[in-house]
């Protein structure tokens, strides 16, 4: 868990079991800047993370990016607590709401997520499928089709070949069109 003063990204207060959390929409980007002028109003906040690899100019890096770009979670009561200020708050553009009234959500939410953290960043499951395993399709037009995994993308597609019409085929899937054989 990161302290409130090194990464405003992760959390802005050590307390985040709250009962009670609204969602708010930030401008593009701006998540950080949302969350540092939140924090400067006392309020608490939470803005998951993932690791992604961004390649620029044939380098590689590892960077941090919101797992729900351009939303933020904010610990707050919206029927107990005042919420108005946050609208006027400079990187939020509006509160998530039912009606006039922000809509709530369980803080049991906020802890699965933060209880999925390593070193501050949200992890992914493991893969259920390894490179050259043999599946098969399950459901659809192909359904019991034999496939072998290929190769498997950052965006949770797996990408298998296909014995089709003595051809081979290349296809991505996602992992829950898939069983194993």
């Amino acid at each position: 868990m990161l302290d409130r003063t090194s990464n405003v990204f992760a959390e802005s207060s050590t307390h985040y079991e709250c009962s009670t959390w609204i969602v708010v929409n930030t401008h593009p980007h701006k998540e950080r800047i949302a969350a540092e002028n939140l924090l400067n109003q006392s309020y608490t906040t939470y803005c998951p993370v993932i690791r992604a690899q961004v390649r620029h100019a044939r380098k590689t890096t590892e960077v941090r990016r919101p797992l729900f770009p351009g939303y933020l979670f904010v610990a707050l009561d919206p029927l107990r607590e005042r919420w108005r200020p946050i609208l006027s708050t400079l990187g939020i553009r509006t509160i998530v709401r039912n009606g006039e009234v922000p809509s709530r959500m369980d803080g049991r939410f906020i802890a699965s997520l933060r209880a999925r953290e390593v070193d501050g960043a949200i992890v992914k499951p493991t893969q259920p499928y390894v490179i050259g395993q043999n599946v098969k399709i399950a459901g659809g037009a192909f359904d019991g089709l034999a496939a072998k995994v290929i190769a498997m993308n950052e965006k949770d597609r797996v990408v298998v070949l296909l014995d089709l019409l003595n051809r081979t085929v290349k296809t991505h899937l996602t992992a829950d069109q898939l069983r194993s054989a």
